[in-house]
């Protein structure tokens, strides 16, 4: 599958995304389930994935000066 996003839509994307990872890295952190904890563990490897994809794809920022 292939998606093309202006580079506003990919900027909201990914800060969408790595907030929602903070958000499950920190419900990984309080679960004492086991398994909830192996799901959640599974579903944030691949949500880091996606969201490491998406930050490779930006052009790199032009310094400031």
């Amino acid at each position: 599958m292939e998606l093309t996003l202006t580079m506003e839509e990919s900027e909201l994307l990914l800060e969408i995304l790595s907030e929602r990872h903070r958000a499950l890295l920190r419900e990984i952190s309080h679960t004492d389930h086991r398994e909830f904890k192996r799901v959640l563990l599974k579903r944030e490897k691949l949500l880091e994935s996606v969201v490491n994809r998406l930050r490779a794809m930006q052009p790199a920022l032009e310094p400031m000066l």
